[in-house]
């Protein structure tokens, strides 16, 4: 008996600082990959606190008459605008270098290994939560996902999604794709990574 899990990454945001809202495009990104999660039965829709999320799992949640919850283990590893007087190069050297170096703790923030823990433990919770055959839509972040992913996977089985996965793991997950993640017996199974067909129709 298996758990399927969606992971998507929100939908455009704002490029500003702070907790930003998703644009008109992203709105219309958003109403796209909720139209593609209508034919499913979906058991939940469970969110991160940040707007960005928050807005495009409201979308989601609306067409497809689900209830939604928030879970603050899926916010980003770290947000701009989280630390003081930070600029926007300074945010980005800080992110690179959790990315590259995963134990490495940034003065705001998670390292991207405590991130991708974050993300293994609510996918547990919910698990054991819902009944079998549960289809949940987990609404987060592109970092997140691939911080879960690279804890999760082996290189050689990730590079299957991508010939050099880990170095540009960064670049790999567009606003509103799809990550479609099969749990069972305490293994999961990736079966389907970033996908954004949804968006081309």
């Amino acid at each position: 008996m298996s758990t399927t899990f969606f992971l998507v990454r929100h939908a455009i945001k704002e490029r500003t600082i702070g907790d930003v809202s998703i644009t008109q495009k992203g709105i219309l990104q958003a109403q796209s990959t909720a139209q593609s999660f209508c034919e499913l039965p979906i058991t939940t829709i469970v969110t991160s606190p940040l707007r960005r999320a928050k807005e495009t799992a409201k979308l989601i949640a609306f067409q497809t008459k689900s209830k939604i919850s928030e879970d603050i283990r899926l916010r980003e590893r770290a947000n701009w605008g989280d630390l003081p007087e930070q600029t926007f190069d300074e945010f980005v050297a800080m992110w690179e270098r959790s990315t590259y170096d995963p134990d490495y703790i940034p003065a705001v923030g998670d390292s991207a290994k405590q991130a991708g823990a974050r993300l293994s433990s609510v996918l547990l919770d919910l698990a054991k939560k819902h009944p079998p055959e549960s289809n949940i839509v987990i609404v987060t972040h592109g970092g997140l996902i691939t911080d879960f992913l690279v804890n999760t996977f082996s290189e050689n089985q990730l590079n299957v999604w991508h010939p050099d996965f880990v170095a540009v793991q960064s670049t790999l997950v567009p606003e509103c794709s799809i990550t479609k993640l099969i749990y069972e017996s305490g293994n999961y199974i990736l079966d389907v990574f970033a996908s954004v067909e949804h968006l081309k129709s």
